[in-house]
């Protein structure tokens, strides 16, 4: 071999190693490519197409009918009632979870004794399945029966029926779900104060600032990103709650708590219309969409200013 066929094999094996290193780059990322393409971007596909097609689950007839399910929509009375539900479920739960993993987290950030116990307490409610959880809740909340309300009695209070009176069964249903996945929330924000350096509230203190002054002019703000995650994926997880609904109170009493995942539900599943529950569904994605947008917004001009 002469010296002037070296330099052209070994750009040559060079290519190969790098094609073969490619090759079981993509070969370990396969299933994961081909599950994303089989359970999410084809289901999301194929919601946006039966929106615009009339399916009898029944039947199994299917039709073209272009706009026809959308307009229903809009013309639908219960619609609106159940999508005021789901902006007032997902907005008493953003702002509750959010205030509430932050006071946890700031309460539990030091070493003090037993600290691990009570970390362990308030998240073991997060590995705790949903419908246990919501069963249990649902046996609390019961009138006259409920423990609850029995522990009410004993201090004189007459409680009402949580989950069957309208004014407090979507306030009944929120504050389970908080307790559910607060540890959640938690946890990261405890991540996020470690994080923070120390010397800064020093120096602060060191001015002459005082614990709130600490709180609100250094902490909060290092915070501000740690809060902008939490609040989108609280708000995206509000947006897709179905099984507390279900099992607390079915949409009721009145429709009072009949979100759009659970009208969703039943359009498809008790009424058979997948059409128009599809056409839901991709209302649902959009409002989802513009709710992560305007989060995002917001958090930009905060940071502006």
């Amino acid at each position: 071999m002469t010296t002037s066929t070296v330099p052209l094999i070994q750009p040559r094996r060079a290519r190969g190693r790098a094609f073969f290193d490619a090759l079981h780059g993509y070969v370990f990322i396969g299933p994961q490519l081909l599950g994303f393409f089989a359970f999410v971007l084809g289901p999301l596909v194929a919601v946006f197409v039966f929106s615009f097609q009339d399916r009898d689950l029944l039947t199994g007839a299917v039709a073209f009918v272009g706009l026809k399910n959308y307009r229903a929509i809009v013309v639908d009375p219960l619609f609106y009632k159940v999508l005021s539900n789901s902006l007032v479920f997902t907005a008493g739960l953003v702002l509750l979870n959010v205030t509430l993993a932050l006071t946890l987290a700031l309460l539990l950030s030091g070493n003090f004794r037993g600290v691990t116990i009570f970390r362990t307490v308030f998240f073991a409610s997060v590995v705790t399945s949903a419908v246990a959880w919501a069963i249990v809740w649902r046996f609390i909340l019961q009138g006259e029966q409920g423990v609850l309300n029995q522990f009410l009695g004993i201090v004189g209070i007459n409680g009402p029926n949580w989950l069957r009176e309208p004014r407090w069964a979507m306030v009944s249903v929120i504050v389970a779900r908080v307790l559910k996945n607060v540890g959640l929330n938690m946890t990261i924000y405890l991540a996020a104060l470690k994080s923070i350096p120390h010397e800064y509230g020093e120096a602060a203190r060191v001015d002459g600032a005082s614990g709130w002054q600490v709180l609100r002019s250094i902490t909060l703000p290092l915070l501000a990103s740690t809060t902008l995650f939490v609040a989108i994926i609280t708000v995206n997880g509000a947006l897709q709650v179905f099984d507390h609904i279900l099992l607390m109170t079915a949409g009721g009493p009145e429709n009072a708590t009949s979100v759009l995942v659970y009208y969703i539900y039943r359009q498809a599943f008790q009424f058979f219309q997948i059409g128009y529950a599809s056409a839901l569904a991709v209302l649902l994605f959009f409002v989802a969409l513009g709710l992560t947008m305007g989060q995002w917004f917001l958090r930009g001009r905060s940071a502006e200013a």
